[in-house]
């Protein structure tokens, strides 16, 4: 009676571990796409600012100035067609006046009649998944970061173990463990390392 047991328990540990691989997978999908875009982001941020989109443009103006810091700004603001309330204006007293504004500088040289604007706007996605990703916002998103790389782990060491025999972790699936692992490792001995 005990053999008879056995084998279903034995069978029924693997159904188990499949169906509960497959209910985490689903569940981390969402964190895992934000996870590995901000990770190709941050890779690349050499190359590319992830967080915001930035330029520079000038602009010649075809009129003087105003002599008045007040009547300036308002002259370039027109010219531009910014219909916004600059959040500080500094007026260096040497031909230059720069004003901030929510996502631009303008820094307007008086006597050359040119205006360099200076622009920096948030990438809509990316720049959120990487908040995320480097954990800024820390508090409650630290509990969430922790537990989904423990479900990351789960499904790693699960998965290991779906697949009986040579398949499995006993044959092939060894060999692939064995190559995985030795990435991470041969790259810090052949790279020297931190």
């Amino acid at each position: 009676m005990a053999e008879g047991k056995a084998a279903p328990i034995k069978r029924r540990w693997r159904v188990w571990l499949r169906a509960s691989h497959r209910d985490i997978g689903y569940l981390v999908v969402g964190l895992t796409v934000i996870y590995a875009l901000s990770g190709l982001a941050v890779n690349h941020i050499d190359d590319w600012n992830a967080n915001f989109i930035a330029y520079e443009k000038t602009h010649q103006l075809t009129k003087p100035l105003p002599k008045s810091t007040a009547s300036a700004v308002r002259a370039v603001l027109t010219t531009l067609a910014i219909d916004e309330r600059p959040r500080d204006v500094f007026d260096s007293g040497a031909g230059e006046i720069e004003l901030q504004l929510s996502d631009r500088v303008l820094i307007i040289d008086r006597a050359q009649g040119i205006v360099l604007e200076r622009v920096r706007k948030p990438r809509p996605f990316v720049r959120v998944a990487n908040w995320l990703h480097l954990n800024r916002g820390k508090k409650a998103w630290t509990f969430i970061a922790d537990a989904y790389a423990l479900l990351l782990l789960a499904l790693a060491i699960s998965g290991m173990f779906m697949l009986p025999g040579r398949k499995g972790l006993r044959g092939r699936g060894a060999v692939l463990v064995a190559l995985g692992s030795a990435v991470p490792v041969l790259y810090v001995v052949l790279s020297g390392g931190p």
